[in-house]
């Protein structure tokens, strides 16, 4: 990556404290540059031996020559914020202030402090006195910093229905999906699809690779074997699938998603497309949907959203919907032994509030609990990290526009996240699963005999 323009969204002090450069540090410091103040506490963190190069706010830098890039803290309120919120929340604010930046290869920047903390993670405990005596020394001890605005909390919100009640579900769908159509057109590109693409060529642009990504499932589905099959497409973001179904292979589609502004502009595009007479997308919760039958059924990138604890009813009640023989298929990110975002977590906080991350042995096992017959498990790990690439890629070459869309904080966050989970992807931490399942009917599937028929 190269240089992004400085963000600066500080107020109060903490832009006082900015603006007054090295000299106000430096006083504060009595006179040791910022180097020499932190080096003790980044040998608590790193060790000996510092991953990266970190270039400090007063021109001053410490660690390797040759370095993947540089990591750049532009402001010792940093510091403070650390403090207050040691490990990953602390940083991920201090990110998102503009406090801390990356420069060169992001990605490998990532990686290298990741792998250069490696297993032995300081505690809170470990940490206080060293980053204490640093935040003294640079004059930034005081009280708590207030979080970024971006931040997000849905304590309060649990309602009658727990963790994933309609009511908090909803708040956690419009605070991820609801920053802006232009903003999310501006990364995802032509083909407005966000979940991971499925690359068969290795020189295919993105666009060529969503459309792969959705015959596939429409293959896998069943839909190419005739026209006319009934599509359910739960959590249809702005249409693609939907309208790629209805288009192809003659489905009728109806597409639910719970944000306004995906309903707004999927409805647009599928009257755009002359379509409207074979897709119909709703305002739903998967919960409400009563009384119809599909033939088939696409959850694409929407089951990071249901949680553990709703995973039987989720399935359950698809599986009410299907026709006999009828088909289902469970896209999702996935995680060995599973990973909820929940507490004290920059993902938790800033990208996928209340999201939880499941392991696909138990995703299987509640597709069967909820009686269908599991047919084929397809792993799109590598994918995903190439399509995260392409969209890194996209708000890079249009941060500016971007940053006027959604504002400096929500585009940071949004480069930390897709940033990282490049990392996560390529090096196996989490994954991505289609897990396809159909509804027999006295032994009789349907299904062809082999994966010849989507291959």
């Amino acid at each position: 990556m190269d240089r992004l323009p400085p963000v600066s969204v500080r107020t109060g002090h903490e832009q006082g404290v900015a603006e007054s450069g090295s000299e106000y540090a430096r006083k504060s410091a009595g006179g040791a540059s910022a180097e020499q103040v932190l080096r003790p506490l980044l040998s608590v963190l790193f060790g000996d031996r510092l991953p990266v190069r970190f270039e400090f706010w007063d021109g001053s830098e410490l660690g390797p020559e040759a370095s993947p890039g540089t990591a750049v803290v532009r402001s010792p309120m940093a510091l403070r914020r650390m403090m207050w919120a040691p490990g990953e929340l602390g940083i991920a604010r201090a990110f998102v202030a503009g406090e801390l930046d990356f420069d060169g290869d992001g990605y490998a920047v990532l990686r290298a402090l990741h792998d250069g903390m490696g297993e032995r993670l300081p505690s809170a405990a470990d940490t206080a006195l060293p980053m204490w005596r640093a935040a003294r020394q640079l004059g930034v001890l005081g009280p708590p910093p207030p979080p970024p605005a971006s931040e997000i909390r849905l304590s309060g919100l649990f309602g009658s229905g727990g963790l994933h009640s309609k009511r908090r579900d909803s708040a956690a769908v419009t605070h991820h999906y609801d920053v802006g159509n232009d903003f999310y057109r501006l990364v995802l590109g032509p083909s407005m699809t966000y979940s991971c693409a499925r690359f068969e060529q290795g020189g295919a642009t993105l666009e060529e690779a969503q459309r792969s990504k959705h015959e596939l499932i429409c293959r896998k589905l069943g839909l190419s074997d005739e026209p006319g099959r009934r599509l359910l497409d739960v959590g249809c973001g702005w249409g693609s699938m939907a309208m790629h179904a209805a288009a192809e292979h003659g489905a009728y589609v109806v597409g639910i998603t719970l944000s306004p502004p995906q309903v707004e502009l999927a409805r647009a595009r599928v009257e755009e497309a002359s379509l409207a007479d074979r897709v119909e997308i709703k305002l739903l919760d998967y919960r409400e949907l009563r009384g119809e039958r599909f033939d088939a059924i696409s959850s694409i990138g929407m089951f990071e959203h249901v949680g553990r604890a709703r995973m039987a009813e989720y399935f359950s009640t698809l599986f009410s919907l299907l026709r006999p023989r009828g088909r289902l298929l469970n896209h999702a990110i996935s995680s060995t032994r599973g990973t909820r975002l929940k507490g004290r977590t920059f993902m938790n906080r800033y990208v996928f509030p209340d999201g939880e991350l499941l392991d696909v042995a138990d995703v299987s096992k509640a597709m069967e609990g909820a009686g269908l017959e599991l047919r084929d498990v397809e792993s799109l790990r590598e994918h995903y990290a190439k399509t995260l690439r392409h969209w890194v890629a996209n708000l890079e070459s249009r941060w500016d526009e971007a940053v006027a869309l959604v504002g400096a904080e929500r585009a940071r966050v949004w480069r930390l996240y897709m940033s990282a989970s490049v990392n996560g992807f390529e090096d196996g931490h989490i994954a991505v699963h289609q897990v396809l399942g159909v509804r027999r009917e006295a032994g009789e599937s349907g299904m062809p005999a082999t994966r010849t028929a989507w291959s």
